[in-house]
């Protein structure tokens, strides 16, 4: 992808990433975190604003630094980075909001070509997952890097 990105700081693990926002706002930093879930494989991909005191992720902060394409390219860079050291895995995302789930989708559909060469795209619909198509508004979305 050619759309520019922020500097990622990770862990060895690859499992949280952390970069700043640079805007009209100010500087922000942000947390991208691929989290354990219950089912084997299966991760949740957590992001939002660092909390300036617990140091978790803030998930309903909203920041408006004037900077969201460059905010999704850089989740996007650590969905690469994660899914290449783990290949097997299966990320889930859901916004924490339906406007946070909406601009998701947005991404997606932004990246949409590229992702859909590098990644087998989900859509949640209730409780089933479906093959992701544009224009479709869904409940979660579930992502696997192709690995052929």
């Amino acid at each position: 992808m050619q759309i520019e990105k922020y500097h990622l700081k990770s862990t060895s693990r690859l499992t949280r990433f952390e970069f700043i926002s640079d805007g009209p706002r100010g500087t922000i930093r942000k947390l991208i975190e691929f989290q354990t879930t219950t089912d084997p494989g299966l991760f949740n991909l957590a992001f939002g604003d660092k909390h300036p005191v617990t140091g978790g992720i803030d998930d309903l902060a909203v920041s408006n630094n004037g900077d969201t394409e460059k905010i999704l390219a850089t989740v996007v860079a650590a969905l690469y980075s994660f899914c290449n050291h783990y290949p097997d895995a299966y990320i889930y995302a859901s916004g924490s909001t339906k406007a946070r789930t909406r601009l998701y989708r947005m991404g997606i559909s932004r990246f949409y070509e590229q992702m859909r060469a590098d990644f087998y795209l989900y859509g949640q619909l209730g409780d089933d997952f479906v093959e992701f198509e544009l224009g479709i508004a869904y409940d979660g979305f579930l992502a696997q890097r192709k690995f052929d």
